[in-house]
């Protein structure tokens, strides 16, 4: 595909410093300035200081010049303003109001993870030894930014930008509330759900596999319960293993491994879910604050506060 991965979000947040000292701890590596690596992705989060929580930017991989030209064109079709830059695109999305840029970048390539060994009925694969998932005892850190969902007051419109204007494609629906965008070939890399009001729903950020979701997660538990949202558990829409927690600002960020990969479009077939199968497979059931944020009522009163 012409798009070839999720490059970096910025968002903005009231408590910048708090919220940043989170991502340090939550794995991603501080590169100065409020800016935040991965392990494989290079820089792919920027914190900036806003009045409310919202994302500001989001950027987009493409191939080349031909590619830039189009989507600026595509943009241009929906009756949007853009401009064109050296190897870039960029427009402002009209309701929720953040910056896409699409711009050419090298493709993000990931050292392969070797593929963990576990026995099962009839099959010993790692004989005479403990699980390496209980042995490690370094950090988590995660691989890469994977997907962000955003809430929108209109997200038919905003689910028509990302698609007719940058290029993604949809991989799953959930009728009249949410779409599954990819713009790589993971499963997502943005979603938009209908909300009463404009805001950053979560981050995902990908790491080795569900031991790493627990190892990460606990640490952060351990630090602070509070940050606790929803997990452990297995989505149904694009399979991938999650647990979610909460920064200081308020947004969701997500651990997350064993994603739906769709290599050949032809082969993929989008789906049509609601009821529990649009929001996971197995796990506890998520609480209402993941469907509704504690603070969406403070957003659409104009009395948000980040305590």
């Amino acid at each position: 595909m012409a798009l070839h991965r999720l490059g970096s979000v910025t968002i903005g947040v009231p408590n910048v410093d708090q919220t940043a000292s989170y991502y340090q701890e939550f794995g991603l590596t501080p590169l100065g300035d409020n800016r935040f690596a991965t392990v494989d992705g290079g820089e792919q989060l920027r914190l900036v200081h806003a009045p409310r929580r919202q994302v500001l930017e989001v950027t987009i991989g493409a191939e080349d010049r031909d590619d830039i030209d189009r989507i600026a064109r595509q943009i241009q079709n929906l009756e949007l303003a853009c401009s064109v830059g050296d190897g870039r695109v960029e427009a402002l999305e009209p309701i929720a109001g953040f910056k896409a840029v699409v711009e050419v970048m090298p493709h993000l390539v990931q050292e392969p993870a070797p593929a963990p060994l576990y026995n099962g009925p009839g099959r010993i694969d790692r004989p005479d030894g403990r699980a390496p998932g209980i042995l490690r005892e370094q950090r988590v850190r995660p691989r890469k930014l994977g997907h962000l969902v955003i809430g929108s007051t209109d997200q038919a419109a905003t689910q028509k930008f990302f698609t007719d204007g940058i290029g993604l494609k949809i991989s799953d629906v959930v009728p009249s509330i949410a779409a599954f965008m990819r713009c790589s070939t993971d499963h997502h890399n943005i979603l938009v759900q209908q909300a009463p009001v404009n805001f950053l729903h979560h981050t995902s950020w990908q790491v080795e596999d569900i031991d790493e979701i627990g190892r990460g997660a606990m640490a952060m538990l351990e630090k602070d319960p509070n940050r606790h949202v929803w997990g452990l558990g297995r989505h149904h829409v694009g399979s991938n293993f999650f647990w979610y927690l909460k920064d200081p600002a308020g947004n969701f960020s997500e651990y997350y491994s064993d994603i739906d990969c769709i290599v050949d479009d032809a082969l993929w077939e989008p789906g049509v879910w609601d009821g529990a199968k649009s929001l996971f497979n197995w796990g506890p059931p998520p609480p209402p604050s993941f469907v509704m944020p504690e603070d969406l009522a403070a957003h659409m009163t104009g009395a948000h506060d980040a305590g």
